[in-house]
């Protein structure tokens, strides 16, 4: 019998401290969805500014999503007066709730504030460039280039003034320095053209970022905005806040269901892809549950509502994908720290060479000073730190639309990286709807006698061994009293007096019976069946079979991950020896182990992890949580038990689809890949233009070209991810 461990879960899904100080600190909390945001230092700015606001408590800026949640003393602040400091910025915010959907730009790119500004720096420059090419020069031309470098440059000097009364330097500083300082020397034309093409730069930026914040503003559109709703029998359009939990929604065919909830009345297909990532609609009849998002087929359902809007797993796996984008990897943890060190490095380096050539050797001050901005735009971070975060922002929503929820980018490396996956057996390779087979019972007793007896006891577990039970007993079953599930043994409760067990040959033996259950148990596991004993410890009443059988696609999953790359495949399972066998053979994996408790299955996990280095846990998401805990990479089977399967594991396969594994696994590896590529790209692209500098081969508008188009390179680069790989099913 499988193992029933409820109790453990990972450590890494306890709320941060930030995450704890957000739900406690001040006495109001406002999000804004912020616009334009393109530049992750840029956001870390953004964040400083907001949390130096007075009657601001904590302040957390989700550079991926482009959220700004804020916790403040609303008789010292408002949230108005926040959204003037972003603006001032240079920045657009939104007030925005879990329900409510930001508001997309209405207004044509070119009739935006931002764009108009750059066009007519453009606009500026070109008939500037024009002129001296005609040979025409003067105070014309240069207030034609001031023109251009002001419009080109406004938001940027903007910025960069709020930045620095908070003392940082951020690239808005650095790019603001190099075309003032430009114009001081009486490059005009490299300021204005400085100017223009970071304009072009950062409207190229916030374009491509806002395509990868798509997936969730794209998951917050799925679920209608109202329904209509019977109540006291009357019906009547509600909005969805203001359904509550027991009300019935009466959905016709081809809407949306707006609710998480149990069919009531009617039969239908639903399409679940919202949810499942699965394209084939799936039957839907009274009993059964569905999903907010989902979108009704060709029959009317009445759908009782089990869950409150801001409570469905829509919204659910919403909040997921968005923590996960903002999560950071071992990758940009590494960019980070390289960049905060980097940065200062360089700008000490360009007031150096400003200062000590022409100071100790009688250069000349100009070209010095020129080299020196043109370091200075070197300095700028923005397409280092901005390399891994797109490539994971993209990766996440792509698997999203998959029906695979990835809670990091951490577990996405990791994903990378793997050399072995573990299976738990009963849910996972097998469909986890095990049937009785056979009733036995012992002298006297009836088969239905035995059966009402394992179901007393079996009526408050959740284990599928005990559904099968369930399904199975004819007769009415008195729960039983003080139940407890012994995990990778079985369960008991008292039954009339008596303590009655229900559980596996292990479990008797320990028990005392082990002649009586060594004997039946042999026949019938080595069928591949699992052998299910009740009794107490006087006696045994009698034995139950029950088998389960394997995932049509099991075995092809499994090739499919061997092909991946995946060296090791293997299965860990409570069941007995002899079904461990038997399972395993029809799957295809390396090596399987049985009569583990949950103990063992961790024991296992860290050997194969000592062994192969990189370690996934494939489970239930409930029942494996130890297992799940010790593993590099945790993954739930989530459909069967999504609640908890969001909860527990690192990756939730929301369809109970093994197919989806090796999907995961390439995503995983091409985010890899895709990372470094940008990454070596990034620092590569740094590396040339500082010695092209000392060798008078590079100019200051062309390290602005090298840095912003290395910055929009690598945005687009990561922007592969959201549509390059597909489930290949």
């Amino acid at each position: 019998m499988d193992k029933r461990c409820t109790t453990c879960e990972k450590d890494s899904q306890q709320p941060g401290t930030s995450e704890v100080l957000a739900e406690n600190a001040g006495n109001a909390d406002v999000t804004f969805a912020v616009k334009g945001l393109d530049c992750a230092d840029c956001a870390a700015n953004l964040e400083k500014n907001i949390k130096k606001c007075g009657g601001v408590v904590y302040a957390n800026l989700n550079f991926a999503a482009a959220r700004l949640k804020v916790a403040y003393d609303s008789a010292k602040v408002s949230p108005k007066e926040m959204m003037k400091i972003i603006q001032r910025l240079g920045y657009e915010a939104e007030i925005i709730t879990k329900l409510v959907v930001p508001q997309k730009e209405n207004k044509p790119w070119f009739k935006q504030t931002k764009q108009r500004m750059m066009l007519v720096s453009g606009g500026a420059l070109l008939v500037s460039l024009l002129l001296e090419g005609l040979g025409i020069s003067g105070f014309g031309v240069t207030l034609l280039y001031a023109a251009a470098a002001v419009c080109g440059g406004w938001n940027a000097a903007r910025a960069g003034w709020y930045s620095l009364k908070n003392f940082v330097l951020d690239m808005n500083v650095l790019m603001t320095v190099a075309v003032l300082g430009a114009f001081l020397i009486g490059e005009t034309s490299e300021g204005a053209t400085v100017a223009f093409l970071f304009a072009v730069g950062n409207a190229l930026q916030s374009f491509t970022m806002d395509k990868t914040r798509q997936s969730i503003r794209n998951l917050m559109e799925l679920a209608p905005p109202d329904a209509l709703v019977r109540r006291n029998g009357i019906e009547e359009r509600l909005a969805v806040e203001e359904i509550r939990i027991g009300d019935i929604l009466v959905t016709k065919p081809g809407e949306r269901i707006a609710m998480d909830g149990v069919v009531a009345s009617g039969f239908s297909r639903v399409n679940e892809a919202a949810v499942t990532g699965e394209p084939f609609p799936a039957n839907k009849a009274v009993g059964d549950v569905v999903y907010a998002g989902t979108v009704n087929g060709n029959g009317a359902l009445e759908i009782r509502v089990t869950k409150v809007a801001q409570d469905s797993t829509l919204m659910k796996i919403m909040e997921l994908v968005e923590k996960a984008q903002a999560s950071k990897a071992p990758a940009q943890q590494f960019v980070e720290v390289f960049a905060k060190y980097y940065t200062p490095a360089v700008i000490v380096l360009a007031a150096a060479v400003m200062v000590f050539p022409p100071a100790l050797w009688q250069q000349p001050f100009s070209v010095w000073f020129y080299k020196g901005l043109v370091l200075l735009v070197i300095a700028c971070p923005c397409a280092l730190v901005i390399s891994t975060p797109v490539s994971i922002v993209a990766a996440i929503g792509n698997a999203s639309r998959q029906g695979v929820l990835i809670k990091g980018g951490a577990y996405l490396e990791q994903m990378g990286m793997l050399k072995a996956i573990v299976f738990d057996k009963t849910g996972t390779l097998t469909l986890g709807q095990p049937e009785v087979t056979e009733v036995f019972p012992f002298g006297d007793m009836s088969s239905d006698s035995l059966l009402a007896l394992a179901a007393g006891v079996e009526k408050a577990s959740e284990h599928p061994l005990a559904k099968a039970v369930l399904a199975k007993c004819g007769v009415a079953a008195s729960p039983g009293k003080n139940f407890e599930a012994l995990p990778g043994k079985g369960a008991k409760a008292d039954i009339e007096g008596k303590t009655v067990y229900v559980g596996n040959a292990q479990l008797f033996i320990e028990l005392g019976h082990a002649q009586e259950t060594m004997s039946i148990s042999v026949r019938w596991e080595e069928r591949g069946e699992t052998v299910m004993f009740v009794g107490t410890t006087e006696g045994i009443y009698g034995a139950i079979a029950v088998a389960d059988t394997p995932r049509p696609n099991a075995k092809e999953a499994l090739l499919s991950l061997r092909r991946a790359g995946i060296r090791h495949l293997a299965m860990l399972t409570g069941d007995n020896a002899r079904v461990a066998k038997t399972i395993a053979g029809q799957v295809g994996v390396d090596s399987y182990s049985g009569q583990l408790l949950p103990e063992d299955k961790v024991c296992e996990v860290k050997n194969l992890l000592v062994e192969y280095g990189s370690v996934a846990m494939v489970g239930d998401g409930i029942n494996d949580a130890p297992a799940l805990a010790a593993a590099s990479v945790g993954i739930a089977m989530g459909f069967g038990g999504t609640d908890a399967a969001l909860e527990t594991a690192d990756i939730v396969l929301m369809a109970d689809d093994l197919d989806k594994l090796p999907y995961v696994v390439e995503l995983g590896r091409k985010t890899v890949a895709v990372i470094k590529q940008n990454i070596v790209f990034a620092i590569a692209i740094k590396v040339i233009i500082l010695a092209l500098t000392f060798i008078n081969v590079t100019s200051l508008w062309l390290a602005v070209v090298a840095d912003t188009g290395a910055a929009c390179l690598v945005t687009l680069n990561g922007m592969r991810l959201l549509g390059g790989l597909k489930d290949k099913k």
